[in-house]
């Protein structure tokens, strides 16, 4: 998102905020906001209040979920994305879910785990970019060379802006969370990299 479109998504976010507190869309849009521009630990509370006006609301189940991986609640996360899977299973955003739960999987070192949602993924939604570098990593760590080096060119192809030229440049341009989920992704996700071919500068 451009830096100034992002700005007026801020300060539209405020108004919708100050003129309808008790909003749960605002709530909602703050959180989205925060979120971008990468203020976990801001955009968790926005989204929990939308959640919490109505538990059944998809889409905050899965923000909710999505700020959790990053704040260091990290087991919170798949059963959130589960119970958003339960209440709209046929959901068009399937098969982004499947991606999320197979990430963290493979944060938590259950790389079978791992690969079985993140191919539920692909079946989905094959042109959903952050599945492929995942994909890699835990075929790499399940020591499946081939499949992994196919799954790095693939992600090297969709992203096309070289954040997979090293592990180096990929921290300066990804969000990790807190110090506890950014040790997790240094000990699966990066070192599943390294084994698929992607040197650290």
């Amino acid at each position: 998102m451009a830096a100034a479109d992002l700005a007026r998504a801020e300060v539209l976010a405020g108004q919708a905020l100050a003129a309808a507190p008790l909003s749960p869309l605002a709530h909602f849009a703050k959180g989205q906001v925060l979120r971008v521009q990468r203020r976990f630990d801001e955009a968790l509370p926005e989204r929990e209040t939308a959640l919490a006006s109505n538990r059944n609301w998809v889409s905050a189940l899965q923000a909710v979920a999505d700020c959790k991986r990053y704040t260091g609640s990290i087991e919170d996360t798949i059963p959130l994305v589960e119970r958003a899977i339960r209440l709209s299973p046929r959901d068009p955003d399937l098969g982004i879910w499947y991606c999320q739960i197979g990430m963290v999987h493979l944060l938590q070192s259950r790389t079978d785990e791992a690969v079985v949602w993140l191919e539920r993924a692909r079946s989905a939604v094959p042109e959903h970019r952050p599945l492929h570098p995942w994909l890699a990593s835990a075929y790499a760590l399940r020591g499946e060379t081939e499949r992994a080096a196919a799954e790095l060119a693939e992600a090297r192809r969709l992203f096309g802006d070289n954040r997979y030229s090293s592990i180096a440049r990929l921290r300066t341009i990804g969000s990790f969370g807190v110090p506890k989920v950014r040790a997790l992704y240094e000990t699966t996700y990066f070192a599943g990299l390294r084994l698929a071919g992607v040197p650290e500068e």
